[in-house]
């Protein structure tokens, strides 16, 4: 009986910096506070999970520096009861960092990355044959260079990492992170016919149907066709698109689900870094735990509602219970249809 989530890809030291305002080019701004965090869709997960005590089994597939920054992972991992048999330091890079800048008035952020040992994840450093994990979550597409390499045959080496997971009888999971590539969409599809659950934000399925969807206030009726056409192009179970007013899941069998996100007040967000993370942490739960659509969707807007209470990605998160206690308490917005 399989059971656990193995989580592979981005491992990174996050900087997070509140300032004061954004500047202009060539203007200055104050940094009011720094920490340091984790960082990276895979890495941000599996602590969220951890810090809602998800009650099985957490381990990491990833590359990190045979330096500080990668020992403190590690360690940071262990602590959290995370297994990193398959996460390895190398020293043909270093570990990677991202300067997360975030506006204390608004909690938008603005990131600096350094790609480093990321880049060089391939498909070697994947091992399904020991185990025993039930969910594979892979992220981020287009921050991983050599797994988003496109090969001749038109696939690329996450797709492949992919297609050996479902094989190996893990269900897969799939994030993309918001970023300009010119391979954007051949990358995207590539992965999708592997993909069991593809959760991403509304920037990113844009991107892949050549839709645009970043619009004020949010067009549902437009992002469930965009689900609706990720699915066509592959996705196995649900394609899941959030934004900052909810999520729409589009399911293989012609259903559509949404749901709002919090009615939060104000004041009550300290920083947005990890959002989606968390939000994808708390659908995945649901997936682990075979839980229907909706209350899978009715946890991921409340883990990503926690993980706003704190400047950094995951130490907003609480236990289960805590994080639906937070729809108690604040209800839902009014997402129009």
């Amino acid at each position: 009986m399989r059971s656990g989530i193995l989580s592979g890809g981005n491992f990174i030291i996050d900087y997070v910096k509140l300032i004061n305002a954004y500047p202009e080019q060539d203007m200055l701004a104050d940094i009011r506070s720094e920490t340091s965090s984790n960082g990276g869709g895979p890495y941000n997960v599996l602590k969220d999970l951890a810090a809602m005590q998800a009650g099985y089994p957490l381990s990491a597939a990833g590359l990190v520096g045979r330096d500080a920054n990668g020992d403190w992972i590690l360690r940071d991992c262990a602590k959290a009861g995370i297994d990193t048999t398959q996460l390895r330091q190398t020293e043909r890079a270093p570990t990677s960092y991202t300067d997360a800048m975030t506006v204390i008035s608004t909690g938008r952020r603005t990131f600096f990355h350094q790609r480093g040992a990321n880049a060089l994840l391939g498909e070697a450093d994947f091992d399904f044959a020991t185990t025993k994990a039930r969910v594979f979550h892979l992220g981020y597409l287009m921050l991983l260079d050599e797994m988003d390499r496109l090969l001749p045959d038109g696939g690329t080496q996450a797709a492949r990492v992919l297609e050996k997971a479902r094989a190996a009888g893990l269900v897969t999971s799939v994030d993309i992170v918001s970023t300009e590539n010119p391979d954007f969409r051949a990358i995207a599809e590539a992965a999708l016919p592997h993909t069991d659950y593809l959760i991403i934000n509304e920037v990113e399925a844009g991107k892949i149907t050549g839709m645009s969807l970043k619009t004020v206030p949010v067009d549902v009726a437009a992002v469930s066709e965009a689900a609706r056409a990720l699915l066509a192009r592959g996705v196995h179970q649900q394609v899941v698109i959030h934004f900052e007013a909810g999520a729409v899941v589009a399911d293989r069998d012609g259903g559509v689900t949404t749901q709002a996100s919090l009615n939060l007040p104000g004041g009550f967000i300290v920083g947005a870094t990890g959002a989606g993370d968390a939000f994808a942490a708390g659908y995945l739960h649901g997936i682990h735990e075979g839980w229907p659509t909706a209350q899978r969707l009715t946890l991921a807007v409340c883990t990503a509602a926690a993980c706003l209470t704190h400047p950094t990605p995951s130490e907003g998160l609480r236990p289960v219970a805590e994080c639906l206690r937070l729809a108690q308490e604040h209800g839902f917005r009014t997402l129009a249809s």
